[in-house]
């Protein structure tokens, strides 16, 4: 417990365990609310209990809000289209004070996506961290003005001491900061190419003042422990491997998890031969130094775009008769890896898995992969002929003349030049909302999709530092723009832990115009995640029906829905204000052509 003023209100006391302090829930980024007063048999009665504006979205380019918001003491702090920080009243959704990093800077663009932000605090000292484009504000949270004195006058342009020359090249942060003790850390860093791009090395900041503490290379310099992954000098010039989707923190011993993207360019890597460590690995970081701790590479010599999308979850489970401090890792290629949270190894076997070379001039490929062989994938791997979608005789002549023209395969099957299929796609499978994971019921919840990419190269331009480039990259889609692969096309997944499989799978959404049709229920692609509670109830959004639900944690039964003004493509949260739980989602669309919204929706019983 804990005391703490409300601005313009009298002292309360709040219980920290029962609000959202974390991006992820907690420090872990376990997505678990010990908060019990919404339950199976009283979810069907949730209503709105206030919603919240945030006045900045815009429809041509369309905006969308991928925030979790978080809540301490009583306040809860967001950021919205334009990437704004805003305190709200928890209880009320009153509007306390509005943060602008951008005031002044007219575009017609959002600066970005930004997923949320970070608090801290040291006694009287409370301060939320923001990232906006390659810069961290550090920002009073009573008064929403500036720390003055972090950085320069509340900011750090984190293009800045990167050990890096970044003439030309860009930065950016999407996912929010963590903190452990008074080390601020900080991921971000370039895109994935073919275009130069800045690596995405690893910072931790002093909390107080802003000066560097130290940085972790995510691309090993000469010297650094797995430089030799690298050829030549292709260490120097390599961008990406970055971490875009969130870390987490153990707590318990002091680390840091990151799980890394791809290197640069993340299709053909001719030019950068090896297994290019530390791209596509979880890597747990000594929070107050910098220095390695584990690591476990999950794709060696990416050209599949097979990054890690979200934050690794700190979970504590029980396997085998025994209780396990593990780390979960969802994988855009379906996995969900899980890792002996003290040294890196794999809690559930691991098969390493021969895969065929790249007929791309210039490429070597690992000559295997690891696959784990608990829990299964939670979408389908590779690509079959039986596959392709079935709804019409249309729509599966219009997508099987695509695929008769490409090459596929099992997972991990290489895209020669003239073209071939990756599956699951670039957005996976699970992507950024990562999994929750019940302590109760020993069980992870993970929302994943059914999205399949094609893509085809080219000579790239002169003066580029790759030889090839994309001719196409698109997604696999009917002539009426659904899934070309057979449904379903989204799920919901429980994993019972100590069995290492699944305990119950339901179809997640549906396109209502195909139902109306008769196409039974397809599911639907989702961006965001789902939590989970002590009170049995799972929460997911992000489905294209624009729907927020409620599952039933032990069965998957769908015990609420509720239909949002737009797309509710985040990751929702729950907490305790004022004697009540309320379920806080963004509800903004703008996503694949959806309309743009700016609303906050807190539901309450």
């Amino acid at each position: 417990m804990s005391a703490a003023t409300l601005p313009g209100a009298r002292a309360k006391t709040f219980d920290r365990a029962k609000e959202w302090n974390h991006y992820g829930g907690d420090a872990g980024a376990s997505r678990y609310s010990p908060a019990s007063r919404i339950t199976k048999s009283n979810v069907k009665s949730l209503k709105v209990a206030w919603t919240h504006k945030t006045a900045d979205s815009n429809a041509r380019p369309a905006t969308s809000i991928e925030c979790t918001p978080i809540v301490v003491d009583g306040v809860l702090y967001l950021t919205t289209a334009r990437v704004k920080v805003q305190a709200l009243d928890a209880a009320s959704g009153k509007l306390l004070w509005t943060f602008d990093p951008g005031e002044g800077v007219a575009a017609r663009r959002a600066p970005g996506v930004n997923r949320g932000v970070c608090y801290w605090e040291e006694g009287d000292d409370r301060r939320i961290f923001a990232t906006y484009r390659d810069q961290l504000w550090a920002i009073n949270a009573k008064t929403g003005k500036p720390v003055e004195g972090f950085g320069a006058k509340g900011m750090l342009d984190l293009k800045e001491n990167f050990d890096h020359d970044m003439k030309g090249l860009t930065f950016k942060h999407s996912s929010p900061v963590v903190v452990f003790k008074d080390v601020v850390i900080t991921g971000g860093g370039g895109g994935e190419g073919p275009y130069p791009e800045a690596p995405g090395h690893i910072r931790g900041w002093d909390a107080k003042t802003g000066q560097r503490r130290w940085i972790f290379h995510t691309i090993p310099k000469p010297g650094e422990f797995g430089h030799e992954t690298w050829s030549g000098d292709s260490w120097k010039y390599t961008g990406g491997t970055n971490n875009w989707g969130g870390m987490s923190v153990d707590t318990k011993r002091g680390l840091v998890i990151a799980g890394i993207g791809s290197p640069s360019f993340d299709y053909w890597g001719g030019n950068r031969s090896g297994d290019n460590l530390f791209g596509n690995c979880v890597l747990a970081i000594d929070a107050l130094t910098g220095k390695r701790k584990w690591h476990y590479q999950i794709v060696r010599h990416d050209i599949w775009d097979y990054d890690m999308p979200c934050q690794a979850a700190v979970i504590t489970m029980k396997y085998g008769g025994k209780t396990v401090d593990a780390v979960v890792q969802p994988t855009k290629q379906a996995f969900l890896f899980f890792l002996d949270r003290e040294t890196g190894k794999p809690v559930y076997p691991v098969e390493e898995r021969s895969i065929p070379g790249s007929k791309m001039p210039g490429e070597v490929l690992a000559k295997s992969q690891p696959h784990p062989l608990k829990p299964p994938p939670v979408s389908r791997i590779g690509w079959q002929e039986d596959w392709i979608t079935d709804i019409s005789p249309e729509a599966r002549a219009h997508v099987k003349a695509i695929v008769d023209k490409l090459e596929h395969g099992k997972l991990f099957h290489p895209a020669p030049m003239s073209g071939g299929i990756i599956h699951p796609g670039f957005r996976g499978g699970p992507l950024w909302g990562g999994c929750s994971f019940d302590p109760k019921r020993n069980c992870v919840f993970i929302s994943s999709d059914e999205t399949t990419n094609w893509i085809s190269f080219e000579e790239s331009k002169p003066g580029m530092n790759v030889k090839y480039a994309l001719s196409n990259r698109r997604e696999l889609l009917d002539h009426e723009g659904y899934p070309g692969i057979k449904p379903p096309w989204g799920y919901m997944t429980a994993i019972d832990l100590e069995k290492g499989d699944f305990k119950w799978r339901v179809v997640n959404g549906e396109f209502k115009e195909l139902t109306r049709r008769g196409v039974k229920k397809t599911g639907t692609p989702s961006h965001g995640g789902c939590i989970c509670t002590a009170g049995g109830v799972v929460f997911m959004a992000g489905t294209f029906d624009k729907m927020i639900r409620a599952f039933d944690s032990d069965t998957g039964e769908v015990l609420w829905q509720y239909e949002l003004p737009a797309g509710g493509f985040a990751t929702p949260m729950t907490y305790e204000a004022g004697g009540k739980q309320y379920v806080v989602i963004a509800a903004a669309g703008g996503k694949s052509g959806s309309e743009a919204n700016d609303e906050f929706i807190a539901f309450s019983l």
